[in-house]
């Protein structure tokens, strides 16, 4: 059956139906109406409509124009014009000369135009325009632009050299405090360089700073597509440069680096931020979006394979990055395009202890165990089952069977009643493997290599725990990495999207670092329970793993989320309820603990969850109103 057909058959009024297609379609981010009729002949319109308007919360209808919630975002959050005044108004104790380097090559005139009247605007006007031309022949269409303004300073190479080189050129030509990373397509909002400057004067030692970004086409049509980056992330840094734009860079500190390599064009930007990780611990991220990034023909922004030597070019960047931080590991490209991942080589041969807390319920077991056995490509573990008040005699039967493989032991939980961390500390306390494993008697592994994997990162000095990516029988994804603070304790990012569909730039299918993972299935060096003091046994049923995971970060360690570790788990999408009076009055004494306890981390809030996302939302989804003040 045809589309159109189809759009006829189950739309009583089917040109009211095509006029509702092409309104939503004006308010969605669709890369074309293929993708729309696709859905519709999958889904059916009714269907297709609602999971349209659950992707965009139904908008608001404004002098007769949806916004989306990013629209809506933008009107609650930018400044207007008075407090763009008072931007202008503004004496900093400290007002740095930002240096903005711009490589051109066959430069529109528009696009160069409009770039030139972004800086012009700024409320901050202690800036430089340092342009190094590799085209072909002089641009004599921008030389009346380039005059104007005596901030402007140009230079017509004698042949093009590769961005990388012309950006150097650049570098040569810079005179300011700090240097800045500028395409020549793209453009700044007029808030921009103020809102650098204002950071470097509340933290003096900075010595590289980035910010949030979106896409444009042109200036009068809407900005689309937001990136709302997370606070430094080494390991999502490897992963993708998610920093991307808008980078400024000490002056120091560039110099430090020797500008940018030719080895690495299309990654050239990957490389140089790569090496600044190496170089500073001093890094800022600015919650708001100070670029936009504009969508042509033969940009990336469009079309993601425009450029496909830029994806080759970032496996060497990560590659002989590994090797100056004295890393070994493989580089491969990761589940999307401009996504990595690696694969670091296991040191030794250590033993690894998987702790399996169990209460009867062994038809679960049972499939937890096996999956173990018959997939891992591991070969130095064994299985450690927390034996927890088990009353039915086929669970000793079992145990007495699986007892026999040298590989599995049975502790028996000394204590009676439930207490998580209490049976789990008791489990670190009697296994003697070097690195432990906590894992969910309900789950089920899908991936062979999942130790070598799980390893690889938990090795690192720099680690303190490993986390992996879970499914619900339905294939859907139940725990993707935590957010804290969502949901006002944690909340498991990405839950319900179908398995191989992407949610928020991909970040579900991403190596990164994240505040916490789920204790359903962590791995983390047995010495770090001491080093913490253990899993908080007040926590009893929930939290526990939250609460473990903030107490490694306060040693200073990351949380790794592995999403190529995959299990599926079984536990109920509605398990969990608190349905009796005792449950409820454990589960809100629990939720009070724990806000006391880390007061002072929510206040801050999650450094890997943008301040820009709504705190109700696992789904990293825009936060429609007006966010907390920097």
């Amino acid at each position: 059956m045809r589309i159109r057909d189809k759009i006829f058959e189950e739309g009583s009024k089917p040109r009211e139906v095509l006029r509702k297609i092409n309104n939503l379609v004006h308010c969605i981010t669709l890369t074309n109406i293929k993708k729309l009729l696709k859905a519709i002949k999958a889904q059916g319109i009714r269907q297709t409509f609602q999971n349209i308007r659950n992707g965009v919360n139904e908008g608001r209808l404004v002098h007769g124009k949806i916004l989306s919630n990013y629209e809506m975002w933008i009107q609650a959050n930018e400044p207007n014009e008075e407090e763009l005044e008072k931007q202008r108004n503004k004496k900093f104790k400290y007002e740095p000369k930002i240096s903005l380097l711009v490589p051109l090559y066959k430069t529109p005139r528009n696009f160069f135009e409009e770039l030139v009247e972004c800086l012009e605007k700024q409320t901050y006007n202690n800036w430089e325009l340092c342009l190094a031309d590799g085209s072909p022949k002089d641009n004599e269409g921008l030389k009346d632009i380039i005059k104007r303004d005596k901030r402007i300073k140009y230079k017509a190479l004698k042949e093009n050299g590769g961005i990388s080189k012309n950006t150097n050129e650049c570098i040569k030509m810079a005179t300011g405090d700090f240097i800045a990373l500028f395409d020549h397509d793209d453009l700044l909002p007029v808030f921009a360089l103020y809102e650098v400057v204002k950071a470097i004067n509340e933290n003096p030692e900075v010595e590289f700073i980035y910010s949030d970004e979106d896409k444009i086409t042109t200036l009068d049509k809407p900005r689309f597509e937001p990136h709302f980056k997370p606070d430094f992330s080494l390991d999502f840094l490897r992963a993708n440069n998610y920093i991307c734009h808008f980078s400024v860079f000490k002056k120091e500190l560039m110099e430090k680096l020797k500008g940018e390599r030719s080895k690495y064009d299309g990654a050239q930007d990957f490389d140089i931020i790569l090496r600044m990780s190496e170089q500073t611990k001093n890094i800022i991220h600015i919650p708001k979006v100070l670029y936009h990034w504009r969508v042509h023909e033969n940009s990336t922004a469009k079309v993601g394979d425009a450029k496909p030597y830029a994806f080759e070019a970032g496996i060497p960047a990560i590659q002989d990055h590994l090797k100056r931080v004295g890393l070994k590991g493989e580089v491969e490209h990761g589940a999307t395009l401009g996504t990595y991942r690696i694969r670091y080589d296991v040191i030794g041969n250590p033993k690894v202890s998987i702790m399996i807390p169990n209460k009867d319920g062994i038809e679960d077991l049972k499939v937890c165990v096996n999956s173990i056995l018959n997939l891992t490509t591991y070969n130095n573990y064994e299985i450690d089952i927390i034996e927890n008040n088990s009353e039915k005699e086929e669970t000793f039967e079992y145990y007495k069977e699986i007892e026999k493989n040298k590989r599995i032991k049975i502790l028996k939980y000394p204590y009676k009643g439930f207490n998580y961390s209490k049976i789990m500390n008791f489990g670190a306390k009697n296994v003697d493997g070097d690195f432990v494993i906590q894992l969910n008697n309900d789950t089920e592994l899908l991936t062979p290599n999942w130790l070598e994997d799980m390893i690889g990162f938990a090795q690192r000095e720099d680690v303190g725990a490993v986390g992996v990516k879970m499914y619900y029988p339905d294939n859907t994804i139940q725990h993707a990495g935590l957010a804290v603070g969502v949901n006002t304790v944690a909340a498991h990012l990405f839950k319900g999207i179908p398995k191989g569909q992407h949610g928020y730039f991909a970040r579900e299918s991403t190596i990164q670092d994240l505040s916490a993972v789920t204790a359903a299935c962590i791995m983390t060096r047995r010495e770090m329970y001491e080093q913490v003091g253990y899993m908080d046994e007040k926590f009893a049923v929930a939290f526990n793993d939250v609460d473990f995971c903030l107490k490694i970060r306060e040693q200073g360690k990351l949380i790794v989320y592995d999403p190529f570790v995959e299990f599926t788990h079984y536990e109920s999408k509605t398990r969990g309820e608190e349905n009796t009076a005792e449950k409820i009055e454990r589960f809100e004494g629990e939720i009070k603990r724990f806000l006391k306890k880390w007061k002072s981390f929510l206040e801050k809030g999650d450094p890997y969850f943008n301040i820009n996302f709504d705190l109700e939302s696992d789904k990293c989804e825009v936060n429609k109103g007006r966010v907390k003040k920097q």
